[in-house]
């Protein structure tokens, strides 16, 4: 891999991880487009610890909160008593099933789940779910129903259910910020609520992935200077570009809806049926 091959695809990580669009699909994309070898999936978990550390600074208020009130929740007996507490323990309980699910079938996710079939089928299946997440959103506004306003208003409903449904992020193409940020809105809370508490719920997922794979792979990954240097390129990349779009989607969804990004995907979904008619290759990453 190039250090131009590293640059572009840490600036598409850092903005397709939080944008509702997949950024495993645009990695898997975009190598395809100009004919490189796709990175693998070792390599897309480890630059997306650029986006990890992106979330880590554009949410330092919330996450220096969330880590007080569990600290004073357990230190007195009662983990339940805050809503950050609270919040802190749904982020917990609701990275449980990615965790498991990811480990049992990382076979798969670095194998097949990574052909370019695979990945338009999961694109357009997550836009159907935020599609229906919006028209129900619409549907309870007519009814007078204000979606739920900040974290402190989460119930362990919202966080779990969040947390299920970002095992289908495992999948190429679906979006973790998609499913999540649909789930949080189709369980009551507003956009930016869900937005947020779905930026949050994906720190440990990605740190566990991220440093899993760093490990099982430093050979292929760090192996040589040159495959540190993309490595470290790609991170950082990934890092400037992320922070800048989770500040800009975090603004934007406290007023605008969900529809422009449905609109791209589907768009995105058509244009790759027609170029796999075409006979595009699609073999798996090796």
């Amino acid at each position: 891999m190039t250090i131009i091959e590293a640059v572009t695809l840490g600036v598409v990580q850092g903005l397709t991880e939080f944008l509702p669009i997949s950024s495993t699909a645009h990695l898997r994309i975009v190598p395809a487009l100009f004919g490189w070898d796709d990175p693998g999936a070792a390599y897309s978990a480890v630059i997306q610890c650029g986006t990890l550390l992106a979330v880590c600074l554009a949410l330092r208020h919330d996450i220096a909160a969330l880590l007080r009130g569990l600290a004073a929740g357990l230190w007195s007996g009662q983990p339940l008593a805050t809503p950050d507490s609270r919040a802190a323990i749904m982020v917990a309980l609701g990275t449980l099933p990615i965790v498991v699910v990811g480990f049992a079938c990382r076979h798969l996710i670095r194998g097949e789940a990574r052909r370019l079939e695979v990945v338009t089928a999961a694109l357009f299946a997550a836009t159907l779910l935020m599609a229906g997440a919006e028209l129900l959103c619409r549907w309870r506004s007519r009814r007078g129903e204000a979606g739920r306003s900040g974290i402190e208003k989460m119930t362990f409903v919202d966080g779990l259910t969040m947390g299920l449904v970002q095992v289908l992020a495992l999948v190429p193409g679906t979006s973790r910020s998609g499913v999540t940020i649909s789930s949080g809105m189709a369980t009551g809370l507003d956009r930016s609520t869900a937005a947020r508490f779905s930026f949050l719920l994906s720190l440990p997922a990605v740190a566990a992935a991220g440093l899993l794979e760093a490990w099982q792979q430093r050979r292929e990954i760090f192996g040589s200077t040159e495959a540190v240097a993309t490595a470290a390129v790609g991170t950082l990349a990934a890092a400037v570009v992320g922070y800048l779009s989770i500040r800009w989607l975090l603004r934007i969804l406290t007023s605008q809806t969900l529809w422009p990004f449905v609109v791209y995907r589907l768009a995105l979904v058509a244009w790759l049926v027609a170029w796999l008619a075409g006979g595009q290759t699609v073999a798996p990453a090796g």
